[in-house]
């Protein structure tokens, strides 16, 4: 789900549209499996009887509340979360019924750091924060795929909303003014 095109003001392009990396998904994917396994047991298990039928109605019942709780909503909200960088802006978007959300100018960001613990690098991922000059904390983006990429990119567009369009010589990672010509 990009960010809608309503919600860019005039002259604002989207550059980046993300998730947070799939491997958030993985406990809820064991979850599910786990669940599906032992409900199916726990119906066939049953001894026969009057109440044969209302067990498994309970069994059955009780296994898909917890297939909702911890498999269907993370997955919800998996794909209705996702971070958007435009060239004036960072926005994080989160939400299925109501949406919410909240924007960075790149004016105001003042810098941007990563962090990427040893699983983070197993799955080329990573947590973003993003500090501005305001009184609220950094915009933590956790779990961003290719976190260093994202990085590069939005410290780019921090330098063109903070010193204009650059050229080659003027871009971070450009030619070194102590080079000689």
């Amino acid at each position: 789900m990009a960010l809608s095109k309503k919600l860019l003001v005039e002259g604002e392009r989207e550059v980046l549209t993300l998730r947070t990396h799939v491997k958030t998904m993985i406990l809820s994917v064991v979850l599910l499996i786990v669940l599906c396994a032992a409900g199916g047991f726990l119906v066939a298990i049953v001894p026969d009887g009057d109440q044969q039928q209302w067990v498994r109605i309970a069994v059955i019942v009780i296994v898909l509340v917890l297939i909702v709780w911890w498999g269907v909503i993370p997955l919800v909200k998996w794909a209705t979360s996702t971070y958007s960088i435009t060239n004036r802006r960072l926005v994080y978007q989160h939400g299925f019924i109501a949406r919410k959300g909240r924007d960075v100018p790149l004016t105001r960001v003042n810098h941007v750091t990563f962090d990427k613990g040893v699983i983070d690098r197993i799955f080329r991922c990573g947590t973003l924060t993003v500090y501005d000059a305001s009184e609220q904390p950094g915009m933590v983006l956790k779990d961003v795929p290719h976190v260093e990429d994202v990085h590069r990119t939005l410290n780019e567009l921090v330098f063109d909303a903070h010193e204009g369009p650059h050229d080659e010589d003027n871009r971070p990672g450009g030619a070194d003014d102590r080079t000689e010509r």
